[in-house]
């Protein structure tokens, strides 16, 4: 399957975003990171979701460094600066379940502290379930692995079918949508740079539909499964929720009540952010990582 490159020069001189690239190729695809802080400190591991990018953790990635942290944080094929494929059905939620294991793999990283939000979720949840040994600690902020047994929020239908049906997907406008903040343009132009035009978005456009939400979803039996080694899970689990997401309000409370690490964690709501709470609150937020880390 063919593979497109964004040109280089759609990344230069991007505001924020001064990290030096780095690429491993997991079954021919290229995947580019961030990885920034020392080499031998202990991994945190960011996941990004859908239409974002590593830009995302722009703001959590200096801070996150400066603690001591080995700060990893990669484009998933299709977005930011990772190859995207050319036709939309190379991709579903077990290729970029086994595109990131891949990268995991890769790079051998262990004794990992993830943090994920969106389909940097379903994708960490997926491989936490899936692998424990390899991971340390889990922060979730908005989001969670649906299996398609639970109705989907309102708001989520909506947005599934927004995506499915226009004709061209804004990725400024989406982001500024699930932002609390007024994104001036040059940051809404850097989350549109790596989509020159609409053929390299087929990664963004199909990942709404991938979400399970009937049970006999093509995800909803490894989903499944991941959640029975999830409701095994004893080590630190964290829920790091923002207070301004209608698609995952409340979800929170099913993952502190079914996984075992979240028992007597310290739990929290970021305020004044919204879905995107990288975004909106990535100074506060790592912050509370580094803190929860030190206990």
């Amino acid at each position: 399957m063919s593979h497109l490159q964004t040109p280089a020069e759609r990344f230069e001189n991007l505001p924020g975003y001064p990290f030096a690239p780095h690429y491993v190729a997991v079954d021919g695809v290229h995947i580019h990171y961030v990885a920034e802080g020392p080499a031998d400190g202990r991994v945190i591991l960011l996941l990004h979701g859908e239409p974002t990018w590593s830009y995302l953790y722009r703001h959590m990635i200096p801070p996150l460094a400066a603690a001591g942290w080995r700060t990893i944080a990669p484009d998933l094929p299709g977005f930011g600066k990772s190859d995207k494929l050319a036709d939309r059905a190379g991709y579903s939620f077990q290729t970029f379940v086994d595109w990131m294991w891949g990268f995991v793999e890769a790079l051998d990283l262990q004794n990992i502290t993830l943090f994920g939000q969106d389909w940097g979720s379903l994708i960490g949840l997926r491989l936490v379930g899936e692998h424990p040994e390899r991971f340390a600690r889990v922060a979730i902020g908005n989001g969670g692995l649906p299996t398609g047994d639970q109705p989907m929020p309102e708001a989520f239908q909506q947005w599934q079918a927004f995506s499915q049906n226009v004709s061209r997907l804004p990725v400024g406008r989406i982001i500024q949508g699930g932002t609390t903040t007024n994104l001036p343009k040059e940051i809404l132009a850097a989350y549109e740079a790596p989509f020159p035009d609409e053929s390299y978005k087929e990664a963004a456009r199909i990942m709404p539909s991938l979400v399970p939400t009937t049970a006999d979803n093509p995800a909803s039996a490894a989903n499944r499964a991941a959640w029975r080694g999830l409701m095994r899970f004893p080590k630190p689990f964290l829920t790091t929720f923002s207070d301004g997401d209608p698609i995952t309000a409340g979800s929170e409370r099913a993952l502190q009540r079914l996984i075992p690490g979240a028992k007597n964690q310290p739990h929290t709501i970021i305020t004044g952010a919204g879905h995107f709470l990288q975004e909106d609150k990535g100074a506060e937020l790592a912050q509370v990582l580094i803190e929860w880390a030190k206990q």
